[in-house]
């Protein structure tokens, strides 16, 4: 006979009653928050709230749109105190985005209802570029392009209307937005239809708000009009589209034994006799990728000039080598940079040449990361196309020595 000790028993009992849950030891796989898993839409990132108002700062945009071009790395100098990678060497990757100017063509007012914002009138510019008119249309080449031609020749005309419409936005509108579009002309995306978003206009009064955006009709808006360097953004995109994938790979389910029937990449059982219905919480084959995503909180690292003005935007103040933001050979699928561009820590949702739409943090940045000062000591241009030794053409050429299309080009 076998008798159990009491100091046996409390060790039984504690164990027992510390007992986890199976779904910690086991949770389910996929996340539910993220339901319906299929194709967006749209390709653009649409922006659903903008941050809080306040009126105590100068008025400003609140959003940008940019287009995704690569990954690269850097090294930087951690300065976080407390953590102990403070004052040490870190390498960390970055995203760059190409960002164009984009161009303000129109101001519109809403004020709230019960059913939500309600628009209370909208004002455009005179002159709208091909590549917004083409928004209107599925074809351009056989259409009539008769969009806004009539606004454009009785301008003019409607002066004393447009101050009607400037002074009821004053007086009944809590909340002004700009229509801003980006410039794919300025790009090689093998498009020229530009992308079109409300950018909303923060700070100070409404009359202050109007005054601001009234003086950026039919002007050009640059990326560092929006953000600073070491700030943070949120960061608006549909992701990379993988067309219809089984569970396995859309829901990270298990394999089941070598030895299964009719497949293995397969849950094996859906569900009970009854209810006699699949839950919607099975994993089930169907669209993967192509969804609409926002990361919040992504650190800006850099703002870069455009490589126009030929001082070398990837330089720093440890690497003085005049160098571009655009490595050897390009970016893979991308090309060259040469817009103003913005350095993000990590990744960012979809393949290059998607448009990125960044908001300005919906979050109060309080913590010590958020406010951390970004000094750059190495940016990384090296091939992106295999394992690249070489930061530059001049490098490689003194490493390599004269090559024969070189000889016979002097000759």
């Amino acid at each position: 006979m076998f008798f159990k000790s009491k100091a046996t028993v409390s060790v039984l009992y504690w164990k027992s009653s510390n007992m986890s849950h199976r779904k910690f030891e086991q949770p389910r796989h996929g996340n539910l928050g993220y339901l319906p898993r299929k194709r967006c839409r749209h390709v653009r990132g649409r922006i659903r709230s903008f941050p809080v108002d306040d009126a105590s700062q100068q008025p400003h945009l609140t959003a940008f749109m940019a287009y995704k071009a690569g990954m690269t790395h850097i090294v930087r100098d951690l300065d976080r105190a407390g953590s102990k990678m403070h004052k040490k060497e870190v390498c960390e990757p970055v995203t760059i985005l190409d960002c164009p100017e984009m161009v303000v063509v129109g101001i519109v007012g809403y004020k709230p209802t019960a059913r939500g914002l309600r628009a209370v009138s909208t004002l455009w510019a005179q002159k709208l570029s091909d590549g917004m008119l083409r928004r209107y249309y599925r074809t351009w080449y056989a259409a009539k392009k008769k969009a806004f031609t009539k606004h454009t020749a009785t301008f003019e005309a409607k002066k004393e209307d447009r101050e009607t419409l400037y002074n009821r936005i004053v007086k009944n509108a809590t909340v002004l937005r700009v229509i801003a579009h980006t410039q794919p002309s300025k790009l090689k995306l093998g498009q020229k239809k530009a992308h079109v978003c409300e950018i909303q206009v923060n700070g100070g009064s409404m009359a202050d708000k109007m005054k601001f955006a009234q003086g950026l009709l039919e002007q050009q808006v640059s990326v560092d009009q929006v953000f600073k360097t070491s700030e943070r953004l949120d960061a608006i995109a549909v992701t990379k589209g993988h067309g219809v994938e089984g569970v396995t790979h859309r829901w990270g389910v298990s394999r089941l034994p070598r030895k299964s029937h009719r497949g293995l990449r397969k849950v094996a059982c859906i569900g009970a006799w009854h209810p006699s219905r699949v839950a919607y919480t099975v994993a089930r084959a169907g669209q993967n990728g192509f969804h609409h995503r926002t990361e919040l909180n992504k650190k800006i690292f850099k703002i870069g000039d455009a490589a126009t003005k030929g001082k070398g935007n990837a330089t720093t103040a440890m690497d003085i080598t005049e160098k571009d933001i655009t490595p050897l050979g390009g970016f893979p699928h991308y090309g060259v940079v040469n817009n103003q561009y913005i350095m993000i820590k990590g990744s960012l949702p979809g393949p290059v040449k998607r448009v990125i739409t960044l908001r300005r943090p919906i979050a109060p940045q309080t913590s010590r990361a958020a406010q951390e000062e970004v000094s750059l000591k190495f940016i990384d241009t090296s091939s992106k196309q295999g394992h690249g030794h070489f930061q530059t053409q001049a490098e490689r050429a003194k490493f390599m020595g004269p090559r024969k299309k070189d000889l016979q080009a002097s000759q």
